[in-house]
């Protein structure tokens, strides 16, 4: 029978960048998942990632757990170790890692149930419940750690930015451009401390279970300034971000304990990085940028 594949996965190979090869060779690479791990697949969740095929399955012991056959990608490297180091406290337990080729990972997960997404709750509750998550995700990294500095996540995009700019793809004023990647750049080494973030934190990645109320799931880990973490949050909340995005930080900075004009000054600089091909991340910019 033909691999299902989650309909966000098929968009991503024919519009994201995803390769296309890895795609045509996942049924035999979840199949050789299958048997490494004996499980028993299920389908495949809806509409799903555009990274990764993840399923729910049952091992030899009657459990059920999730898989996920993930294409390896600089920015979800370290998923796994974020996960050992945080040990179920506020997210999924890792209860198994392979790496099955040059470009496959996956991983063996705590299964969620019954799995609701935070996004479906009002937006005022996800506030909480993300900020009382971060508050226990934001852990000193372990001594000796490998996890890399948000530095280099945001360096890579502000390079990233500046391509785009070069072929006129921003639509800002260029003096909003450049104050704005330039602190994107500058943030994370202003912080005044440093620790394990999960960088990718939004309503849509946290899922109600059983053994905890909510849990975080597809974190990826950097170490650096906790302010940044809530970024992601910020951007999902379309109609609060237009209507009052200074309103909107307040709130999640008070929330947080962190200091209100940091919070701004990161979620401006974020917004000029995501400014290419989103008006409102150009629009929200413009409206923040600093006198």
């Amino acid at each position: 029978m033909p691999l299902v594949l989650p309909r966000n996965l098929i968009d991503a190979a024919d519009r994201f960048g995803l390769p296309k090869s890895w795609v045509a060779n996942l049924s035999a690479t979840v199949a050789e998942v299958g048997r490494r791990w004996s499980l028993t697949l299920g389908e495949p969740f809806q509409p799903g990632g555009q990274t990764a095929w993840v399923a729910p399955v049952r091992d030899e012991a009657g459990r059920d757990l999730v898989v996920k056959v993930a294409w390896r990608h600089p920015e979800a490297a370290q998923e796994a170790d974020g996960l050992r180091v945080w040990e179920g406290r506020g997210t999924v337990m890792l209860h198994a890692v392979t790496e099955v080729d040059d470009e496959t990972t996956a991983l063996l997960l705590e299964r969620c149930s019954p799995g609701t997404p935070l996004a479906t709750r009002p937006e005022p509750e996800q506030d909480t419940v993300i900020a009382g998550l971060l508050h226990r995700l934001w852990l000193e990294p372990p001594a000796g750690h490998r996890f890399r500095p948000l530095q280099a996540l945001c360096d890579a995009w502000a390079d990233e930015f500046h391509t785009k700019w070069a072929a006129g793809a921003v639509a800002l004023d260029p003096g909003v451009a450049r104050d704005g990647i330039a602190l994107f750049r500058s943030l994370p080494a202003t912080g005044d401390r440093a620790v394990l973030l999960c960088t990718d934190l939004h309503a849509g990645n946290v899922l109600a279970a059983r053994r905890e109320p909510w849990l975080v799931v597809d974190p990826k880990p950097y170490v650096g300034d906790p302010t940044y973490d809530v970024l992601q949050h910020l951007l999902n909340c379309d109609e609060r971000l237009q209507a009052d995005p200074r309103g909107l930080v307040e709130r999640m900075a008070d929330l947080l304990c962190l200091d209100r004009e940091r919070l701004g000054l990161w979620l401006f600089a974020r917004c000029v990085q995501e400014a290419p091909g989103w008006p409102l991340a150009a629009e929200v910019a413009r409206r923040l940028a600093p006198a």
